[in-house]
């Protein structure tokens, strides 16, 4: 996920858990068998996650955690076990003992190119090439815990089968974070394999992410919770000069410095930011080679987050205006590209208003279920959500005792996960599968 809510001001988490939550009526009738289930797999769902965390891999290279996948889904005696979706992907097939509709759970398995630095006894070591470079690999976002719970969460269905009134899909899915360069990947390769159109087709999904919440805590937010994500690439072009003389060409530094500035007045005074929030920021600019050589080219890149589709569109052609005739009145050049990543992760308002009634219950409290403000990180669960109605949801993992705010983001070499919150997530996804099964089954 392209992050972090540990950044966020804690204001929206006082004053969320000040505010009544208004949803419908929820009938717990399998949340305190499923919360015994839960406690009963804990030690081994535990030691899923130690091991994954110790053995990283990396987008579309998960070869060894889908292998562990499908052979915990095979001894559970799932109907079909689906290998080699999308790389490395890994679909599970649990069919229930009476029939009724389908509904699917996600999770994501892969690592980041980040150098482990928590100290763990089970602290990654695991190093690699990536992009050129040698670099560690660790689970800093928490996809270990995220494969480890629904493996759990297969368990605990598994050993009630015959109770479930349809049928759940387990999909564990590679390259969340992004393929490899020259490659494909992720949750729109997997559908475009035809996860959702052959075999048992669901009619919603669910997943979660862990974050730097308090432990256990479960945030939620219906519609837009995620931000679009976009790159962008501008290479400017001018003409190469002794730096002594810069008359005597064009120079593409001084047009890539203006066009960085004014990119930001772009969402700044050109955009009704009061409808949806919108962020370019420029991550690099890269161009010369010596300190008195004024150089003929540099390229920028950056990205873009919004949470309305036109706003989107219109800020795109805005930057590519911004871009081509600040260079113009230089006499440079921009070449702008820019590339759609992620689209909104938009969680379903019916789906979501049912699922916080059973968020409820199995956090325990109200006060640890709280509505979340727009994030600008991005997910690819949303291209799920473009094909059924989904709801992703956010799981509290802090060390005990630390508050909102106050422990490593997702994306740090010092990012922990909180055992005791593993707890939770197996009986949420647990719970909200079987809970969508009966409330969707004809009686």
């Amino acid at each position: 996920m392209l992050r972090s809510y540990a950044t966020r001001s804690s204001r929206w988490f006082r004053a969320a858990t000040a505010c009544a939550l208004i949803v419908p009526a929820f009938t717990a009738t399998a949340a305190g068998d499923l919360g015994k289930a839960a406690l009963a797999v804990n030690d081994q769902v535990i030691k899923w996650r130690h091991d994954l965390h110790r053995h990283p891999e990396l987008s579309n290279r998960e070869t060894r955690t889908a292998g562990l996948v499908a052979d915990h889904l095979r001894a559970l005696g799932f109907d079909e076990v689906q290998t080699g979706i999308a790389h490395t992907g890994v679909v599970g097939t649990l069919k229930g003992g009476k029939p009724g509709p389908v509904v699917a759970l996600r999770a994501d398995m892969d690592a980041l190119p980040v150098t482990e630095r928590t100290g763990l006894p089970y602290a990654s070591t695991v190093t690699t090439e990536y992009r050129g470079q040698q670099v560690g690999v660790m689970h800093a976002c928490g996809h270990d815990a995220h494969t480890a719970i629904l493996m759990g969460v297969a368990q605990v269905l598994a050993d009630r089968r015959d109770e479930l009134p349809g049928t759940v899909k387990f999909i564990f899915q590679p390259a969340e974070e992004g393929a490899p360069e020259g490659e494909e990947g992720g949750a729109r390769l997997m559908l475009e394999e035809g996860i959702f159109t052959s075999g048992a087709q669901p009619s919603a999904i669910y997943g979660l992410h862990v974050a730097p919440f308090p432990s256990g805590m479960i945030g939620y937010r219906a519609k837009g919770a995620m931000a679009a994500s976009d790159s962008f690439e501008i290479v400017v072009k001018g003409k190469q000069t002794h730096g002594s003389m810069p008359w005597g060409g064009v120079d593409p530094v001084v047009v890539a410095g203006q066009i960085a500035n004014a990119l930001q007045l772009i969402p700044a005074r050109q955009l009704d930011i009061t409808k949806a929030p919108a962020v370019i920021s420029v991550g690099a600019i890269n161009g010369g080679i010596r300190h008195n050589i004024i150089p003929s080219e540099v390229t920028m890149i950056g990205t873009i987050r919004t949470f309305d589709s036109p706003m989107q569109d219109d800020l795109h052609q805005r930057l590519r205006n911004t871009a081509e005739h600040i260079a113009s009145a230089a006499g440079a050049t921009a070449e702008v590209t820019i590339d759609r990543g992620y689209p909104v992760t938009f969680n379903d308002a019916d789906l979501t208003a049912r699922a916080v009634p059973v968020l409820k219950s199995v956090a325990g409290s109200d006060q640890m279920v709280v509505e979340m403000p727009p994030a600008m990180g991005a997910e690819d669960f949303s291209y799920y959500q473009k094909e059924v109605p989904g709801l992703i949801f956010m799981l509290g993992v802090n060390p005990e005792g630390v508050a909102m705010g106050g422990a490593a983001p997702n994306h740090s070499p010092h990012f922990l996960v909180n055992d005791d919150a593993l707890k939770v997530g197996v009986e949420a996804l647990a719970t909200l599968a079987v809970e969508y099964l009966k409330a969707n089954t004809p009686d």
